[in-house]
């Protein structure tokens, strides 16, 4: 019996996607919305997504535009982003808040790159321990009978295939950010 890495697969994907989305949520000098999803603003007794009381899009560039649906929320949403600590200068005006992103320096720029590598190392790490679940689920199939030890091995090389694959998608997700970053 061959063994079967579909749940494998599945967890490596959810690794990629939480790297890909903790990458979009850093500020790297481009105005981007993505950087906002993980603000909360306090709406009627209730915290909620900033993107669930206003609508964001891009003025320019550097800037974004924060439209409340509720007018009289644009202090609550004000303070929430200031309190979300993400670098962001913040400007209300008669329409709504506009979000300004400062010019990264090249000190800012490599603090992001070391951050984006930390962010790199964790998503490894969450490979590897993924990589070892696999691994004692072949071995303890094949103690009981449910695979040969030909299977087993056939199994660890294809496990070790699957493994490369997915640490050399986070290195092409980890080298195009950075791309990004370094301008």
């Amino acid at each position: 019996m061959q063994y079967n890495f579909s749940v494998l697969r599945t967890e490596l994907k959810k690794i990629e996607e939480f790297l890909g989305k903790e990458y979009r949520e850093l500020n790297v000098g481009r105005a981007s919305p993505s950087v906002l999803d993980s603000v909360v603003v306090e709406s009627y007794g209730v915290r909620v997504p900033l993107k669930n009381v206003a609508s964001i899009s891009i003025e320019d560039p550097k800037t974004l535009r924060i439209a409340p649906w509720d007018k009289n929320q644009v202090k609550d949403i004000e303070r929430a982003i200031v309190a979300a600590n993400l670098g962001l200068s913040v400007a209300m005006d008669d329409a709504g808040i506009r979000v300004i992103f400062p010019q990264l320096t090249t000190e800012t720029r490599e603090k992001l790159v070391k951050t984006l590598k930390q962010k790199l190392e964790d998503a490894r790490i969450a490979v590897r321990h993924e990589r070892e679940r696999a691994w004692e689920d072949i071995q303890a199939q094949q103690k009981v009978g449910k695979m040969t030890e030909d299977e087993k091995f056939r199994g660890k090389d294809e496990l070790q295939k699957i493994i490369d694959e997915a640490n050399k998608q986070l290195e092409t997700t980890f080298t195009k950010k950075e791309k990004e970053v370094m301008g």
